[in-house]
């Protein structure tokens, strides 16, 4: 894979022409930004790509903070996504400077779906352990239960997200639960981008007990095989420090880091 030709595949089809990521946000496109804005609470909503330098960055933020004191705005949590690789340097500087908070950052990696699928054949998962597609409410509950054991966090918006896409736009997203006899035991989706050559991989968290089995790898398998039957040319993960070695050595590349930078009006 070329790396320098992928990451400028991503800015432009992930970020700056990036498609909603359901049917429902709407884009806001200038020449320098690309904002989201979803229309329900749990919708994401924030900057997607941005092309600033030192005498522009303070003017961007600023009109930002203006919408975001609007009717539209209000409540809503706000979130500007940054890369390592964008202008400004110091853009998460003034981002923490007018009022925004940082998040921990993530590692964005990149890898061919074909070359991935092709160097997990042998992923297996361990003995007891099968696959449960989520296609219901019922499913979105086990996959939300295990977001909230793996990582320690609410997992209230991203359950609604979740049986949202599942109810009304399946189309756009592939989720699954492994299950240990009844228990779930580890989860993860997969966003489908339909216009763009990139698959995203999300969640992949496991519970504590069932860490080090292979659970996750056999999940980017099964992934990297439904995204490539759709005709998926990439996949993307913004990685933790927990996952990042991982997919290293699977063949995924780090091009960046990814930094969530966020402000609630």
């Amino acid at each position: 894979m070329n790396t320098t030709h992928a990451l400028a595949l991503f800015d432009d089809q992930m970020r700056r022409n990036a498609p909603p990521d359901t049917p429902t946000p709407r884009l806001d496109r200038t020449p320098h930004l690309t904002r989201q804005v979803g229309p329900a609470p749990h919708d994401w909503t924030g900057i997607l790509w941005s092309d600033l330098d030192e005498h522009t960055a303070d003017e961007a933020i600023a009109a930002q903070l203006a919408w975001l004191r609007t009717p539209e705005a209000a409540g809503r949590e706000f979130e500007w996504k940054t890369y390592s690789h964008d202008r400004p340097a110091d853009l998460g500087t003034r981002l923490e400077a007018a009022g925004f908070t940082p998040e921990p950052p993530e590692t964005l990696m990149l890898a061919d779906v074909h070359e991935i699928a092709a160097a997990t054949q042998d992923a297996h998962l361990p003995a007891g352990v099968h696959l449960e597609p989520v296609t219901d409410a019922k499913g979105v509950d086990l996959a939300a239960d295990v977001h909230e054991k793996a990582f320690g966090t609410s997992a209230a918006r991203l359950r609604a997200r979740l049986l949202d896409q599942v109810e009304h736009h399946p189309e756009t997203v592939s989720i699954v639960v492994a299950m240990a006899d009844d228990e779930p035991v580890c989860a993860a989706r997969m966003e489908l981008t339909p216009g763009t050559v990139f698959a995203g991989l999300w969640g992949g968290g496991t519970v504590e007990a069932w860490r080090g089995k292979g659970i996750y790898r056999a999940l980017v398998a099964h992934r990297a095989r439904i995204a490539a039957a759709h005709g998926y040319r990439y996949l993307q993960v913004d990685a933790s420090d927990q996952s990042r070695p991982i997919l290293a050595r699977l063949g995924f590349a780090a091009v960046s880091v990814t930094r969530p930078y966020v402000i609630t009006p």
